[in-house]
């Protein structure tokens, strides 16, 4: 099964939901790929892989995207075992005019993973904090999409539109895309505010939040600094048990294969 871990917004913690949902599925004895498509490279560098400049070899997803690489030719064992990454780099920064041009350019991910999606039980893909074509490309190659909501006051800001995003998706690109699952990250469970998004966030989406709320924990800020998860990290820390709790209730909701629509906005 393929995730797309998606929203515009930046800064809701969708780089350090895939990194832990990842290293916590491994953990739990599922084969895990985690594909970098954010041209800010965190999930590259959060799981530990550093680019040497004057490495010219390095292959990336760029490469698969653009140049027309196999992606088993660029995908890379971490030191977790269970868990490989497709790294991304700096060159995907101007991928998005490069794939203007392409045939097919919105289905180009797809058409690569499909080619190793067998290989694997959960392939997570990390989006770029925006709607462009690098965001579509992860759509059209989920099977769910992921919704990281920060417990913040401009949460919802932007939401609609990524919901309205997903719908097109669905009916031109993917009709099997659905919504997996919203979760709320860096709750605050002493703030009026963060407990007023949850309602909201609850009235919206119903059965699709999940149960498991984020805390905001300074363990997990630091965590990537250190090119670490924070199971490695800090394995007893709040934020750690919560990813662990969240990474179980992905396994539980989708053994069930339950059928789920796109909600209106």
């Amino acid at each position: 099964m393929i995730f797309a871990i998606s929203n515009q917004k930046g800064g809701v913690g969708k780089t350090t939901t895939v990194l832990n949902i990842g290293v916590y599925l491994a953990k739990k004895g599922k084969s895990i790929l985690l594909v970098d498509i954010d041209p800010q490279a965190n999930l590259t560098s959060g799981i530990g892989i550093k680019r040497d400049r004057n490495d010219k070899e390095f292959l990336s997803i760029y490469d698969v995207l653009i140049n027309k690489t196999e992606p088993i030719s660029v995908i890379k064992k971490t030191r977790i075992e269970n868990l490989d990454i497709i790294p991304s780099a700096i060159e995907l920064a101007g991928a998005e005019i490069e794939l203007v041009n392409l045939m097919s350019r919105e289905a180009i991910l797809k058409k690569n993973l499909d080619k190793i999606k067998h290989d694997y039980d959960f392939i997570l893909i990390d989006c770029p904090p925006s709607l462009g074509l690098l965001t579509i490309n992860a759509h059209v190659a989920a099977d769910k999409i992921l919704i990281p909501v920060q417990a913040e006051y401009y949460a919802l800001e932007g939401l609609g539109q990524l919901i309205n995003t997903i719908k097109l998706v669905k009916s031109n690109l993917n009709q099997e895309l659905e919504i997996g699952g919203v979760v709320l990250t860096m709750f605050d469970n002493r703030t009026n505010l963060s407990k007023d998004i949850a309602v909201e966030l609850n009235q919206h989406f119903s059965d699709r939040l999940f149960d498991t709320l984020i805390p905001r924990n300074i363990k997990l800020s630091e965590a990537p600094s250190h090119g670490k998860s924070i199971q490695e990290y800090e394995p007893t820390s709040t934020g750690a048990q919560a990813y662990d709790r969240l990474t179980d209730e992905i396994l539980a909701r989708f053994t069930k294969d339950k059928k789920q629509d796109v909600p209106s906005s």
